[in-house]
């Protein structure tokens, strides 16, 4: 490895500056233009990348509509009548706001396919629900709050998985469908733990909702609970695509807050559009960052370079996937998931289309990898928003938080052992992979 080569000059850079701080969009765009400087390449072909990967990708929109959808629905009432739907339902078992912790995280993927989303809106208003009166420890309730959040990537409307379609060319409609099953996987093994550790602590239980006052809450919650049912049925219809999904996702959320519950106002509104509009800059310009990149990697052919050296091995579907659950679960603790999709998924793909493995099952297999971390120690990016609302220090909540991880790898194997958990739903709706 000679420091003169102008992949080893790039990807010496890209570790040098993530090392300073520099984010790492950023980082991936300068590495870039400097290995095109180095190899003598048209340095402007960084800004084509660019601007060809945002301003030509029809998919790309679908990303700031969902978390538009998210923050309406964070700024209005429509997360505060799930809550009580959710109370309701679970409130009522030992441990009864842990359990409605998870069910509302279940409910709101549906919504926001965004766990950061999740976290800190709803999850927010969870760690406070339960902290109080010394219900719940501070710690288990920040622990809980960031694994459940986890749901709502691997469920529809899932942002992971629009942006796992981009660099896989995969169908986003069978890929939301094939997180169904999944995404109830993890909501079962947490909802699972929680009652478990609810009888060994002794957790409290809510005060019953009466049976008569169910369907009046029930009917207060319906018009948030119909929106994953209204973008499901669109999608697997026809009626729109997964972009026109997010667009609708968007404007029922508007017309929710704004027409029937009357809570959102302009100041309301333009908070929403200033907090999407954030969020979005910082994921476009990791979006924007790793295109680039990965013009860098295409040219000096690593993807065909690592499947051919995989493929040597003789490696069956199963035991790859192994690999790269081991290899994506390691990363998962040192790199932000989107940077993973983004760039290390891209060289993984094509060993995956030549070892005969269904990309939809693969996706939700990479994205389940993921997600998980962001609850993985030291970078764990949920870990840091629920500690940082809740106060608590790191290692405690680390420390609730295993039992759950160690559930979900559990259900991590089952996926990967089994791709009819994944591609079940997507058959039914006529997939033919």
């Amino acid at each position: 490895m000679s420091f003169s080569d102008p992949f080893t000059l790039c990807i010496v850079t890209l570790v040098a500056m993530s090392i300073l701080g520099v984010p790492i969009g950023h980082s991936m765009i300068c590495a870039s233009i400097l290995y095109l400087f180095a190899a003598g390449l048209d340095m402007g072909t960084a800004a084509e990348q660019l601007l060809n990967s945002m301003m030509t990708s029809y998919t790309m929109l679908a990303v700031p509509l969902f978390i538009l959808a998210a923050e309406l629905m964070n700024s209005g009432s429509m997360t505060i009548r799930l809550l009580n739907f959710c109370n309701a339902i679970v409130g009522r078992f030992r441990g009864g706001l842990a359990q409605v912790n998870v069910l509302q995280s279940l409910i709101f993927a549906g919504m926001s396919g965004s766990a950061i989303a999740d976290a800190a809106g709803m999850g927010k208003m969870m760690q406070k629900m339960m902290t109080q009166d010394g219900k719940y420890t501070p710690s288990y309730a920040a622990s809980l709050t960031a694994v459940s959040a986890v749901i709502a990537p691997i469920l529809p409307p899932s942002i992971p998985l629009v942006i796992y379609s981009l660099v896989s060319n995969a169908s986003i409609g069978f890929l939301f469908l094939g997180g169904i099953l999944p995404g109830l996987l993890i909501c079962v093994s947490q909802m699972g733990i929680v009652a478990w550790t609810a009888r060994r602590k002794n957790f409290p239980t809510e005060e019953p909702v009466p049976l008569r006052r169910i369907p009046g809450i029930t009917i207060r919650a319906l018009p948030a609970l119909m929106l994953p049912v209204v973008l499901l049925v669109g999608l697997r219809g026809g009626v729109m695509t997964p972009t026109e999904a997010a667009a609708v996702a968007a404007l029922y959320a508007l017309l929710v807050s704004v027409v029937i519950h009357r809570d959102v106002g302009l100041r309301q509104f333009y908070g929403s559009l200033l907090a999407a509009g954030r969020m979005t800059t910082s994921v476009g310009m990791l979006i924007a960052g790793a295109m680039v990149f990965n013009y860098v990697i295409t040219v000096e052919n690593i993807p065909a370079s690592i499947s051919a050296f995989l493929l040597s091995f003789e490696l069956t579907p199963l035991t790859f996937l192994l690999i790269v659950n081991v290899v994506l679960l390691l990363l998962g603790c040192i790199l932000e998931g989107t940077t993973i999709i983004l760039v290390v998924v891209p060289v993984l793909v094509p060993t995956a289309q030549a070892l005969g493995i269904d990309m939809v099952h693969f996706g939700v297999v990479v994205v389940f990898n993921v997600m998980l971390g962001l609850i993985t120690p030291p970078y764990g990016l949920l870990l840091f928003i629920v500690a940082r609302v809740s106060g608590e220090p790191l290692r405690a909540i680390v420390k609730d938080t295993l039992p759950f991880l160690a559930g979900m790898i559990v259900a991590l194997m089952l996926i990967t052992f089994f791709p009819s958990l994944v591609l079940g739903v997507p058959r039914m709706f006529g997939y033919t992979g």
